[in-house]
C-alpha cells in the first residue's frame, strides 16, 4: 500500500494527495498585535471607531462603533505590508465569531500594481464560530467604493489583507478571528 501511494505522487509530479492548508496569522503570541493597524473612515473626515486587540483567548478582536457622520461609513484592520505567498488557485480561509453582521475581506498590493484593493464580502452568524472560505477568483477589485469587476490581479503580488466594516449600519460591532489560511485546492 506504501509503495502505491509513493507511487501515484511521483506520477502526479511529487505533489501532495490533500489540500495544503498554509497559517498566514494567528494571534497566539503579543508580537502578532505588531502586523497588524487600525485604519478608519478618519482619513477622509469620518467618525468611525475600529480598534483591535489581542485577547485573553489569543484571538484578534476587531470592534468599535461605525459611524456614517461627515463622509463616514468603514472602519477596518489590516496587516502591514508583508510578501503572503499566495497563488491563484488559493482560497483565504478565516475562522471568525461575529455579531451578524456581513464584513469584507480585502486583499492590498503595492500601489506600484495597482491603486485598487481585491474584496469579497462575507456573512458572520452572531455569537457562532464559523469558517469563511474565500476563493481567489471571487474577489473584485474596488477602490474608493467603486467596484471594477473586469479587472484581475495576480495573487504573487499581495502583501496585505485585511477586515473591513462598510455595511451601511452605524451602530457597535465585534468580530474575533482566530486564524486566516491559504487553502491550496486538493
Amino acid at each position: 500500500m506504501i509503495l502505491r501511494t509513493l507511487l501515484l505522487i511521483v506520477m502526479l509530479g511529487g505533489s501532495s494527495l490533500m489540500a495544503e492548508d498554509r497559517v498566514l496569522f494567528n494571534f497566539e503570541n503579543a508580537e502578532a498585535a505588531k502586523k497588524w493597524q487600525p485604519v478608519n473612515d478618519g482619513v477622509m473626515g469620518g467618525l468611525s471607531d475600529g480598534r483591535f486587540k489581542i485577547n485573553e483567548d489569543k484571538n484578534m478582536e476587531f470592534f468599535g462603533t461605525l459611524s456614517l457622520e461627515n463622509n463616514g461609513g468603514f472602519a477596518s484592520v489590516r496587516s502591514r505590508e508583508a510578501k503572503l505567498g499566495l497563488e491563484k488557485d488559493d482560497s483565504i480561509v478565516i475562522r471568525i465569531r461575529g455579531d451578524g453582521r456581513d464584513y469584507n475581506f480585502r486583499l492590498n498590493v503595492p500601489r506600484s500594481v495597482s491603486r485598487n484593493s481585491y474584496e469579497q464580502s462575507f456573512k458572520t452568524k452572531k455569537g457562532e464560530w464559523i469558517e469563511v472560505t474565500l476563493p481567489m477568483d471571487k474577489f473584485v477589485a474596488t477602490w474608493r467604493g467603486r467596484v471594477f469587476p473586469n479587472e484581475k490581479f495576480d495573487p504573487s503580488n499581495i502583501t496585505g489583507m485585511g477586515i473591513q466594516l462598510s455595511d451601511n449600519n452605524p451602530g457597535s460591532f465585534r468580530l474575533e478571528v482566530e486564524w486566516i489560511k491559504a487553502k491550496r485546492p486538493e
